[in-house]
């Protein structure tokens, strides 16, 4: 059976397929990317090399998403997500997230109907923790042994692949099936997901899941599980309606891109961040599963910071962010912040080079030392930069060698002259720029 390369990239399982052989398929794919092959070459373009190119051995959306994964030092043997919540913060969290307003749409579209199914239906924050799993009860106690329970972060950055965690971060509807999840302990399972919108704003604040046995990765299961998203969305907006501050509008938002102040934005209201209360949220909101103090030093200032004066910036922090939104041992953040390099990341994730570059107003705090946040500053920068060589797009290379980031970013400005024709108006001016770039360089 012949499986074409070509149809909808998001679906797992596609008419025709034979199910038994496409799990082979896809655990001898995983084995071959987790023991090491993929450094030598062993996929090109989802195919394994030396394979039939009309059998991939893996979609472009599930490696795409297995280098994230192993880039973000995921452990496919892991055990499990981790817990960061108490029962009581989970209950107060959970209870006031926007999230709670579709909770009966869902319930009536997905969760009644799963009595003795084998299928559990999730419904995550906008980071990927789980804050409701109902469903079968033996689905349910089943899904313990890989903690796929409230509270869990199921982020792609946590667990790796997955169908909530990976559709937040594309911003897309998706289907994992068996041995596409990057976590070994996940491979008897298959999950549809998509994301869900805040109606006013269009930003990201939650994800609804299907997870079950190979059945839930079959197209019609994907249709329902967008279907349910778009009424639920359709909820939210009713509720704006009568109540238009009742979603806050979403998230607090938190923007540190260019040379403009950092601000958080939070319920219509902007607020002006230090400097460092800026960095500390970037690095919490980089690194979910939390920073202990001596980690938070060490990003900030490598020599010179001293745990009580982390300790009283937290202090400080508290009283601008709301201590509701902040954790201790370790701190971490208790609420979902979207931020505008997240948005940037998101575009890039699902290969949007044009939004990503609309997104991306400068460097990531361009007057911050820290080290954790040049860290993040240059991986922004290298993997907007990798884009738009990638993509070749003469009007996009325009814009970025535009700026000053792009001024003297010679990969661009040749990668540029190549897009454009030798009759062009602007190919004397852009062979010229390359050439002095060459010369500066060389010198």
């Amino acid at each position: 059976m012949t499986r074409q390369p070509h149809g909808n990239p998001w679906v797992a399982v596609r008419p025709g397929d034979d199910v038994a052989q496409l799990a082979r398929t896809n655990s001898t794919a995983h084995s071959s990317f987790v023991d090491g092959a993929f450094a030598d070459g062993a996929f090109v373009d989802g195919t394994e090399r030396g394979g039939d190119p009309d059998r991939p051995a893996v979609r472009s959306v599930v490696l795409d998403s297995w280098l994230r994964s192993r880039s973000k030092g995921v452990d496919p043997d892991g055990r499990e997500a981790v817990v960061d919540l108490g029962a009581d913060e989970l209950e107060r969290y959970r209870s006031a997230h926007p999230m709670a307003l579709i909770r009966p749409v869902v319930r009536k579209l997905l969760v009644e109907d799963t009595a003795d199914t084998g299928l559990l239906v999730a419904i995550s924050d906008a980071r990927g923790r789980l804050l409701w799993v109902e469903g079968d009860s033996a689905a349910k106690d089943r899904a313990l042994a890989m903690n796929f329970a409230e509270g869990a972060d199921w982020s792609e950055e946590r667990v790796g692949t997955n169908a909530p965690g990976t559709a937040i971060a594309l911003d897309h509807s998706v289907q994992i099936f068996g041995a596409e999840h990057f976590s070994r302990t996940v491979h008897d399972w298959s999950c549809s997901a998509a994301p869900v919108h805040d109606p006013m704003t269009g930003q990201i604040i939650g994800a609804i899941d299907i997870t079950g046995g190979p059945r839930v990765a079959v197209p019609e299961v994907l249709a329902l599980v967008r279907a349910t998203v778009a009424a639920a969305e359709s909820e939210l907006r009713l509720h704006l309606l009568n109540s238009p501050r009742l979603l806050g509008a979403g998230p607090p938002r938190l923007q540190v891109l260019g040379s403009q102040r950092p601000t958080l934005v939070r319920d219509g209201d902007r607020v002006t961040l230090s400097r460092r209360h800026a960095e500390i949220l970037l690095l919490l909101a980089d690194r979910p599963e939390g920073l202990s103090t001596d980690q938070l030093a060490m990003l900030l200032d490598e020599s010179d910071l001293d745990s009580v004066t982390v300790r009283a910036e937290m202090s400080r922090l508290r009283k601008v962010f709301g201590a509701q939104g902040l954790g201790s041992r370790p701190y971490r953040l208790l609420t979902d912040l979207v931020s505008d390099v997240g948005e940037v990341r998101r575009a890039l994730g699902r290969g949007d080079a044009a939004a990503a570059l609309a997104a991306y107003r400068g460097p990531v705090l361009p007057g911050s030392v820290a080290p954790g946040v040049e860290d993040i500053r240059e991986q922004l920068r290298s993997g907007m930069q990798a884009a738009l060589l990638r993509g070749g797009d003469a009007a996009l290379l325009a814009r970025w060698t535009s700026t000053p980031e792009g001024r003297e970013d010679t990969a661009s400005w040749t990668a540029y002259l190549s897009s454009i024709a030798p009759d062009s108006p602007m190919y004397a001016q852009v062979r010229a720029r390359v050439e002095m770039l060459d010369r500066k360089l060389g010198g």
